[in-house]
């Protein structure tokens, strides 16, 4: 028997209110971009222009609102699964309202609106704009992130099966009351399937296999996570068949495709589809050459920033350590498993490396450290110098740590999906270093981390690491 209850307040009621909400704050903040940019004395203190009435400017605040929030739409905002994911949503916020940014102007340019539309304007429009979506979606998830109405509004999840991957996914979730996805309990896989793992002790058993439909009704389950589909043809059909009438959303834990999941892609070879892998955003063309010049820029203000703070240290570093260099090389390992020298301000006494491959990070209590050593560790000065290597093209601003050829073949052996993070180039910060994933401790972790960024990028989401970076610049971890 199959059935349906949409839920009206998740699917419906609330994706309206935000989009409501959203379209008062976009107003708002286009006003407030009028009158700082025509009534004040901010707007006037550059360019000194005749000022058009509100009424002359209002219909292109209407369509500035409708064009923002028809990039909102097409950037599914008001994805009723995006609720209770605040930090993504803020993400498509910054995207969207880039792109209207960018392109709202250039339109106005080549419409040659009546009045024109002002370059001031617009920076003035963009920041109260920002600003109230800020404000107005973090009164929101603050009034849907607590008590009863949370609860309304999650997916109700119950896992058929178990393994290490799903007792991952449940270490992750469980700690997060306000997770789009609420556990409600497990299901067992079919008799059929033999050599099942123990479930999760803090999740309850709802059934077996033969009891989908009911289980189905009776918890008003929103979606299925399989772990495994590795059983009989006709259970698997017979599941999503279940899933299809009772209109519960099935998800599969990658088990085969452990890695790069997000770019598995459904070919056609002659007349038989075939699920592989497709090129990566970060592979693309154009975004590499994106990448690059980001990191020309980047690496050449850089240097030039640096370049007194280097000076001054390596004075400190030659008067505490005159037998040694001020700068220290070392092989690692780069993109497509190609080794290059990677330099940085010394921080050790000359003879350390004798004993670096019995270290993968510094201890604590390290005897190799010079005072000053530890200091520009701790601020991550000693790692100006690899401005140079972004400039020369072996590291960019963001990717991965590059680690040393011994590590590698150690971390390899022992880390599932360590070696994939060499397609692309390490960085001088990442992903996982912004999350505190530093040194020797929580490796697998560091690694998920660099899949992710390897997954996931976008030129937002390098801005963002670049940005966490320098609010996070001290490093308190290092020794």
């Amino acid at each position: 028997m199959s059935r349906r209850h949409p839920n009206t307040l998740r699917q419906r009621t609330l994706p309206a209110l935000l989009l409501a909400g959203d379209a008062v704050c976009v107003f708002g903040g286009m006003l407030i971009g009028y009158a700082l940019r025509y009534h004040t004395a901010f707007g006037s203190f550059f360019i000194d222009v005749i000022n058009p009435k509100l009424a002359d400017y209002l219909p292109l605040l209407l369509l500035g609102t409708v064009f923002l929030l028809a990039a909102f739409v097409h950037l599914n905002l008001y994805d009723d699964r995006l609720l209770l994911r605040r930090y993504l949503a803020f993400n498509l916020i910054f995207k969207g309202a880039a792109f209207w940014f960018a392109a709202y102007l250039g339109l106005s340019l080549v419409l040659k609106f009546d009045p024109p539309i002002s370059r001031l304007f617009m920076v003035f429009a963009w920041c109260g704009v920002f600003s109230l979506l800020y404000l107005w979606r973090n009164l929101f998830y603050l009034l849907i992130s607590s008590g009863p109405l949370r609860e309304k509004i999650q997916q109700r999840t119950v896992i058929l099966g178990w393994n290490a991957e799903v007792d991952a996914l449940v270490a992750e979730i469980s700690p997060l009351p306000s997770h789009p996805l609420r556990l409600i309990g497990t299901v067992a896989l079919p008799a059929s399937t033999h050599s099942q793992p123990p479930f999760a002790p803090n999740l309850p058993a709802l059934g077996d296999f033969g009891q989908l439909a009911a289980i189905f009704e009776t918890h008003r389950v929103d979606v299925l996570i399989a772990a495994r589909l590795d059983m009989p043809t006709r259970d698997i059909a017979r599941l999503v068949e279940q899933c299809e009438r009772s209109y519960v959303d099935l998800k599969v834990v990658p088990s085969m495709f452990q890695i790069f999941f997000s770019g598995l892609r459904l070919q056609t070879y002659g007349r038989i589809p075939v699920l592989g892998i497709e090129e990566l955003a970060i592979e693309k063309l154009l975004n590499r050459i994106a990448k690059r010049f980001v990191d020309v820029v980047g690496a050449m203000i850089g240097l030039i920033i640096f370049s007194p703070v280097i000076a001054v240290l390596a004075v400190l570093i030659k008067r505490e350590s005159p037998n040694g260099p001020v700068f220290f090389s070392q092989s690692r390992i780069g993109t497509n498993h190609c080794p290059f020298t990677l330099y940085k301000l010394r921080s050790m006494g000359p003879d350390a490396a004798a004993h670096d491959h019995l270290h993968q990070s510094t201890a604590r209590d390290d005897q190799r450290l010079l005072r000053v050593g530890r200091f520009i560790r701790r601020w991550n000065l000693d790692e100006t110098p690899q401005f140079w290597n972004v400039l020369r093209g072996e590291m960019s601003l963001v990717g991965p740590r590059p680690e040393r050829p011994v590590h590698v073949e150690r971390l390899s052996d022992e880390i599932p999906h360590y070696l994939p993070r060499h397609v692309v180039k390490p960085g001088m910060t990442g992903w996982a270093q912004i999350n505190g994933l530093r040194g020797e401790g929580a490796l697998a972790q560091r690694i998920q981390h660099d899949i992710y960024y390897i997954e996931n990028w976008s030129p937002w989401l390098d801005a963002q690491i670049l940005l966490l970076t320098l609010v996070r610049w001290r490093n308190p971890s290092a020794y």
